[in-house]
């Protein structure tokens, strides 16, 4: 693991935590750390937050490393073209492998909730990357997506632990 990954790294557990942990306390849950009134940990949400810290900050930026490799550019073609790229083929995937992850720390099914969260996927994202794509250099993108990540991480702990 180089610095670039641990950074990556760092860069994507910290608005995951901050959305799950928001989520689990708005809805009255308790997080993923320490649970005050039984003072047990919770393995489920502590394994989740690791697999995010280790797998999805490289793993994201590798990615966008790589659309910018096969779609050089940051006109407005060349900002959606990458859009298309990155919704159509890279998120479902990745969505995908988060909904797998989180129904195996939590024990559930991932069908019923697939459609629900590509709609507000599809609502959410195309903007954010058609932005971040034309107007943001390659080295910070992952970080304006981590920014918006905390509120799209709330919804999907919320739905997540819905199903």
């Amino acid at each position: 693991v180089d610095a670039s990954q641990t950074k990556q790294s760092r860069c994507t557990a910290l608005p995951w935590g901050v959305g799950d942990q928001s989520t689990w306390n708005g809805m009255g849950w308790h997080g993923m750390g320490w649970d005050a009134p039984s003072a047990e940990w919770d393995c489920g949400g502590a394994m989740l937050l690791l697999t995010r810290w280790l797998l999805q900050g490289p793993v994201v930026g590798s990615w966008y490393r790589i659309l910018d490799w096969l779609i050089p550019g940051n006109t407005k073609v060349v900002a959606v073209k990458k859009v298309i790229l990155d919704q159509g083929c890279f998120a479902p995937c990745f969505l995908g492998c988060f909904l797998a992850v989180t129904g195996a720390t939590n024990g559930l099914s991932v069908q019923e909730n697939w459609s629900k969260i590509q709609q507000v996927r599809a609502a959410i994202w195309p903007p954010v990357q058609i932005a971040n794509f034309y107007f943001v250099p390659l080295q910070h993108r992952l970080a304006v997506v981590q920014c918006v990540a905390i509120v799209w991480n709330c919804y999907l702990s919320w739905k997540a632990n819905r199903m």
